[in-house]
């Protein structure tokens, strides 16, 4: 099979040589087709920030009628599917479940997300989730997810901010909101930091998957609702 990241290398390329024939105001990269595992508040602000900005989202959720709700009035790019098909369908795959669900998701989904990125929104509270909740607080969050979908490139991101917030930030008048992320693949974090300046956020790379942890629950990071800026010299990144 090839290679998700492969594809899309060659869809910006191609999208980027047909740019060069456009007029300026009309250039745009090439939709992502986007799979959602869970429509909850997550799921469906995220996607639906999206599907506004032109890429085509499949929502999935444990009973399919809670996704087929969500897309049902975001107009022809949104649909409704299981979480197989939505992994399936997806370029981009978007975890929008409670942390403890990922180890049982990976079992059931990690085949068809390999070779595909895979961006992990979901927060490790242990109250909630258990041990896997503090395996991940300790070991870093990116680094555990990653276990769980070996072959797949996953990417943290959207899961430092309340859904409130994004749902009311997004596309806000200059400077944006800063939205950290972090990855250990070059081209599925250049992707992924796309699609947050899609959802209307100004994208802050953190480094490898291992520096998610600064931008977890009870990091420096986490809900610190800053400007890119502010956030680079919060987390002591680079300026």
């Amino acid at each position: 099979m090839t290679d998700t990241i492969s594809r899309l290398r060659r869809r910006t390329l191609l999208g980027g040589l047909s740019a060069l024939l456009m007029p300026v105001a009309a250039r745009a990269d090439a939709p992502l087709r986007i799979g959602t595992i869970g429509a909850g508040h997550v799921g469906s602000t995220l996607g639906g920030l999206w599907v506004r900005a032109g890429h085509p989202v499949m929502f999935s959720a444990r009973e399919i009628a809670g996704a087929r709700s969500v897309a049902t009035g975001l107009g022809p790019l949104a649909q409704a599917g299981t979480p197989q098909q939505a992994a399936r369908f997806g370029d981009v795959v978007l975890l929008a479940v409670p942390y403890g669900a990922l180890p049982a998701i990976g079992a059931a989904l990690h085949a068809a997300l390999a070779g595909k990125i895979v961006i992990d929104a979901c927060n490790p509270y242990p109250w909630r989730d258990g041990d896997v909740a503090r395996q991940a607080r300790e070991q870093g969050a990116g680094v555990t997810t990653q276990s769980f979908f070996p072959g797949a490139h996953v990417v943290r991101a959207f899961n430092s901010e309340d859904m409130s917030t994004i749902d009311a930030e997004a596309h806000r008048t200059p400077p944006l909101l800063g939205i950290p992320f972090a990855g250990d693949d070059p081209a599925a974090t250049r992707i992924v930091a796309g699609l947050i300046r899609d959802a209307g956020f100004d994208p802050v790379a953190a480094g490898p998957l291992s520096a998610a942890r600064l931008f977890q629950p009870g990091a420096p990071g986490f809900e610190a609702d800053l400007t890119a800026p502010e956030l680079r010299r919060r987390l002591g990144l680079p300026s």
